[in-house]
């Protein structure tokens, strides 16, 4: 009776394990609009997010991400960062990069680093940093650049790694301008230490939208307040200003979810003239 007992176990084993693997190729490709707080006929203008392709562990091939965004044009891209973490896996980003660059995005392609990227060390880190470079991407650590649309400026503030303690708020924001400013970072945590640095809308990712809930991501506890408010994907306001959590393109550990899904995010979002 017990073999019987465990060989039912195993299969519900198996079967459990493949269902989780087979989601992470349910990939959901979400729209998010954010609207002017003070004007409803504000023009606007759109970003397409991509985060936390974790190349050791993706289910989505360069060929299929290329026909789910092929018909898009946005503004801009956001890579928000954790591309991969092994040398022997930097070849496997180029066709990704080609299918982002081929979008031509009138207004660029801008890229932040993620804790993993850092597990690179040295010459390999640089090695990431010139790949993404050499495919149109503005590769940004502390640092920002001014954009205009529709005669408004919009400042992209690129913050680096807070879970690495890489961020620098201050240098980030040394050369905005005034005008609106659009802030992409991995780690969403860095938004609770923003309450004298000024953002429209921030874009991150990190959490995978805890890959495995069940029914919470508790195993996140470790990572930071926003994760033991069980604040981990989706659209959620700090101080007023809106911020974005992608649930990201890959996993990590075990190509499996369970409770989250793989995500494409296109956001619209209308443009204010505000003070930096």
């Amino acid at each position: 009776m017990s073999y019987i007992l465990y060989a039912l176990l195993l299969v519900l084993v198996v079967y459990f394990v493949y269902k989780a693997n087979q989601n992470t190729k349910d990939i959901q490709i979400n729209k998010i609009k954010i609207e002017s707080q003070t004007s409803s006929t504000s023009p606007s203008f759109s970003i397409l997010q991509l985060s936390d392709l974790h190349l050791e562990n993706i289910s989505i091939t360069p060929e299929q991400l290329a026909r789910k965004i092929k018909n898009e044009k946005p503004d801009m891209i956001a890579l928000t960062g954790d591309f991969l973490d092994r040398k022997r896996t930097l070849p496997k980003l180029v066709p990704y990069l080609e299918v982002i660059q081929e979008l031509k995005p009138p207004h660029g392609i801008y890229a932040v680093l993620g804790n993993h990227d850092y597990v690179l060390k040295n010459e390999n880190l640089e090695k990431l940093k010139q790949l993404l470079t050499d495919y149109g991407c503005h590769v940004m650590q502390n640092s920002s650049e001014t954009i205009e649309i529709n005669g408004q400026k919009i400042n992209i503030i690129g913050i680096d790694d807070y879970s690495t303690n890489r961020s620098d708020l201050a240098l980030s924001y040394q050369k905005v301008q005034d005008g609106m400013n659009i802030v992409i970072t991995h780690d969403p945590n860095v938004v609770l230490e923003m309450n004298d640095y000024h953002f429209d809308y921030l874009l991150a990712g990190h959490f995978h939208g805890g890959q495995i809930c069940y029914p919470k991501a508790y195993h996140l506890v470790k990572m930071g307040k926003l994760a033991r408010q069980n604040i981990i994907k989706g659209l959620h306001m700090h101080n007023n200003s809106p911020f974005y959590i992608s649930e990201g393109l890959g996993q990590t550990g075990v190509n499996i979810r369970v409770g989250s899904r793989p995500e494409i995010t296109f956001h619209d979002v209308a443009i204010e003239s505000k003070s930096a």
